[in-house]
């Protein structure tokens, strides 16, 4: 019980403390109004560099909403190591399985981050995070081996399946509600049955999985002797109150289980550099990993200027990322606001990642037929829920990406809004 002297030190407490946050959050607010604000997209560096879908392979009057990819430059921390280590002059081999000072530096950060227990021995290097799906997909299927994945969910995880010669199982996922059907799994699992694949946070749903989400699955994994590839690429982003989860930081049962994916070019914009790493749960797992890798060889590995900018980014640009949370949270409100306030389309707030996947069966067309329309009319180019890019699942909508400035933001929406303008019904 707070006495009369009390209350008023409580009082002034709370008062500073209050100050404390606004001054962070003005703070905050000021880094992201440097870092990411409209002049700083170089459109004129992007029609030249950015591809998989974006504005080098579009006409210069189409906006891309396209590859998860973002507009801004990378952190000028991890431009001047490149910088520093190129100017160096030396470009040689580096070790097969990873520079120590990566393999130190992400086992770090994936204990004091993501809470999985590891050390650096177990920290393989992969050539993009999609590579190691793939090898994960070597590692724990044989041909006609089973393979149960979420539909829909991203289609890397069906083509790391079928070149491993593995059959894919799929697993439906409720896309109005975002909720998955665990209680499903277990009448999925057949004697063929090798791995569930987890994607979380999930592309393209946006959903943040629970810890009990996650615990089913796990327990599941465990109680049938399965791998889990765990693909936690989006990790870093998450908007709160929604926190993310890694698979092997459940238990130790299910860590023995789990083989995790991460990327940073989610998290830092370095899809170019193309790198990522694999967390192996044992050393055996590892072993295996690594020979199946064939980093032990000069036919495959890594790039040594690639793992100096993953240093880099991880050790001293986390202030970079934070900002660039902050500007996604306030993109994401108004592209699922926008979108909301269109006859036909229906869009929920994703919880991670910077995409949105609004169903659009309101307007009377398929995936196909409404990016066609918006391609065409708009100007805009989006991805349809298409099977080879989601599953079966995804038809009924179709995927934008808001990582981009405020400006290209309204320009395309606009225009959106403007193509689709008549088609839907309020309410459907």
């Amino acid at each position: 019980m707070l006495t009369r002297t009390d209350k008023p030190r409580k009082r002034l407490q709370a008062i500073r403390s209050d100050n404390a946050t606004s001054r962070a959050e003005k703070r905050g607010q000021r880094m992201t109004s440097a870092l990411f604000a409209d002049n700083n997209v170089k459109l004129d560096l992007l029609r030249r560099r950015a591809f998989n879908g974006r504005w080098a392979m579009q006409a210069p009057d189409v906006i891309p909403l396209t590859a998860a990819d973002p507009d801004f430059p990378a952190a000028p921390e991890i431009r001047a190591a490149i910088k520093g280590y190129v100017d160096d002059g030396l470009l040689g081999y580096g070790p097969a399985e990873g520079l120590p000072e990566f393999k130190e530096t992400m086992a770090r950060v994936v204990a004091e981050r993501k809470g999985i227990g590891c050390t650096p021995g177990l920290i393989l290097p992969t050539d993009s995070a999609a590579a190691g799906m793939f090898l994960i997909a070597r590692h724990a299927l044989e041909p006609g081996d089973e393979a149960i994945i979420f539909d829909p969910v991203d289609f890397l995880f069906g083509q790391a399946v079928d070149a491993a010669g593995g059959k894919r199982v799929y697993s439906p996922v409720d896309k109005a509600a975002g909720t998955f059907d665990l209680g499903g799994l277990r009448r999925l699992i057949t004697p063929r049955t090798r791995m569930i694949c987890v994607c979380n946070p999930h592309n393209p749903l946006g959903r943040v999985m629970t810890g009990e989400e996650l615990l089913q699955i796990g327990r599941l994994a465990v109680d049938h002797g399965l791998t889990i590839m765990s693909d936690e690429i989006w990790s870093d982003i998450v908007y709160p109150p929604h926190r993310h989860t890694s698979m092997a930081g459940l238990s130790p049962e299910i860590a023995e289980r789990t083989i995790t994916v991460f990327g940073l070019s989610k998290t830092f914009g370095l899809a170019g550099l193309r790198i990522g790493f694999l967390v192996a749960p044992t050393a055996h797992a590892y072993e295996r990993l690594a020979e199946l890798s064939r980093v032990r060889t000069t036919a495959a590995g890594v790039t040594t200027l690639s793992q100096v900018a993953a240093v880099a980014a991880y050790r001293e640009c986390w202030y970079w990322v934070d900002a660039f949370l902050t500007h996604l949270r306030e993109m994401r409100d108004y592209v699922v606001g926008r979108l909301n306030a269109i006859p036909g389309v229906d869009c929920r707030k994703p919880e991670g990642t910077y995409v949105v996947f609004p169903d659009i069966t309101g307007l009377g067309m398929d995936s196909q037929k409404t990016a066609d329309c918006l391609l065409e009319q708009a100007r805009v180019a989006v991805v349809p829920g298409l099977p080879r890019w989601f599953g079966p699942g995804a038809e009924g909508n179709i995927r934008l990406c808001f990582s981009t400035s405020r400006g290209i933001l309204t320009e395309a929406l606009d225009r959106i809004e403007r193509a689709l303008r008549g088609r839907g019904k309020a309410g459907s």
